[in-house]
């Protein structure tokens, strides 16, 4: 587990893949270095509730996994989202408890070519 915290800077469309498998990508700005850094994670699933509620500019903080995985010779790392804590709200604005849900290789987007 994961966490980072900064300003949502762009939320994007949701993406539905023939699969029926949906995601939702938004970016956060975070200046925890010494250089601020654009960081792009995703919601999957059910999870892309989430991202709906959130509005660019606004202050977060993003618990997320890391999932890795190989396509056609080359190797790509996501940052899925399950928590998303917005600043002064005092509860979260995203899942149902505090721990991660299970891994689900279904989670993974295996039938389709990567969105890049």
């Amino acid at each position: 587990m994961y966490e980072l915290s900064g300003t949502v800077k762009q939320i994007f469309e949701e993406k539905t893949f023939g699969s029926g498998f949906n995601l939702r990508e938004f970016v956060v700005t975070t200046e925890a270095d010494k250089y601020p850094q654009d960081i792009c994670l995703q919601c999957i699933k059910e999870k892309v509730e989430m991202v709906n509620q959130l509005k660019e500019g606004e202050k977060v903080k993003v618990s997320f996994d890391l999932r890795g995985r190989e396509y056609q010779g080359r190797y790509f790392v996501n940052l899925n989202a399950w928590k998303v804590e917005t600043a002064g709200a005092g509860s979260d604005s995203s899942s149902n408890g505090d721990e991660p849900p299970p891994f689900d290789p279904s989670d993974e987007i295996l039938d389709e070519e990567p969105p890049f």
